[in-house]
């Protein structure tokens, strides 16, 4: 029987984390690289992913970075080629990556519906079949994190702001998740979804600009929105020994939103 130290213990474990140089997916990093993973993170622009990297030295935590964008296939591609060039493995997959758009329906352009629908869906599904096909399958041992959100479990309020390609995307992200968890469960992975609420981010900046904590947090059972630590603990389990009978689930990690 392993003590709980080892059941949440990752060294030797490989994680690479989308959108991993700032916002959710560096909180992420920070969890599982204190934890002794070997971290991978991938973003679009490699100035961000620097600073991702040095931020983490300073913990004491070692990361390489990998830029890709996530909206081109061939970027997928050398992503995932050159994470298993640096460890030979990847054993766990943070899809943390994406976007948002907020606008009326009879609004909302066809170009930013695609634009979600290929980073936010697309995106995670060819990845994580690459990371799957090549590395984890063949290896019986895999943990794929999802980062949906509560905008795919439910409405907006009616004075909210409108991100129906947003919550679509998230939706499919739910319902990809419980799927994959299923078909790959015989294999020795295990996929879950975190689905944040509201955190500060710079995804989020301009929705806390325009519609305030205040009114935000109004129907928050907890009055708080997420901070720099609230996604940890959740991360961890899912991505650790300690998370081996959990999968096909999505955890709200929202203040207890979902319970009004």
């Amino acid at each position: 029987m392993a003590s709980i130290k080892e059941a949440f213990n990752l060294k030797g474990k490989v994680a690479l984390i989308t959108g991993g140089s700032r916002g959710l997916g560096l909180q992420i990093a920070e969890a599982l690289g204190e934890q002794g993973a070997r971290l991978i993170l991938s973003a679009r622009k490699a100035d961000e992913l620097k600073q991702a990297q040095a931020h983490l030295a300073g913990m004491g935590i070692d990361a390489e970075w990998i830029a890709a964008d996530g909206q081109k296939t061939e970027d997928i591609d050398r992503l995932v080629k050159d994470a298993l060039a640096l460890n030979g493995r990847i054993d766990i997959l943070v899809n943390n990556a994406g976007a948002t758009w907020g606008a009326p329906t009879e609004e909302h352009s066809l170009e930013a519906w695609d634009k979600l629908m290929n980073l936010n869906v697309r995106a995670v599904f060819y990845l994580t079949q690459q990371v799957g096909k090549l590395s984890m399958i063949p290896n019986g041992y895999g943990r794929v994190v999802n980062i949906a959100s509560i905008a795919g479990l439910k409405g907006n309020p009616p004075d909210g702001i409108a991100t129906l390609a947003y919550n679509t995307s998230k939706g499919a992200v739910v319902s990809m998740t419980r799927a994959l968890a299923s078909e790959w469960g015989k294999y020795g992975i295990t996929v879950n979804a975190l689905a944040p609420g509201y955190f500060l981010s710079k995804m989020t900046k301009g929705v806390f600009d325009t519609v305030g904590v205040e009114t935000l947090t109004k129907d928050v059972p907890l009055k708080r929105i997420g901070d720099e630590d609230d996604l940890k603990g959740a991360a961890l389990l899912f991505s650790s020994p300690a998370g081996k009978h959990i999968t096909g689930q999505i955890l709200a990690v929202a203040g207890g939103v979902m319970a009004v």
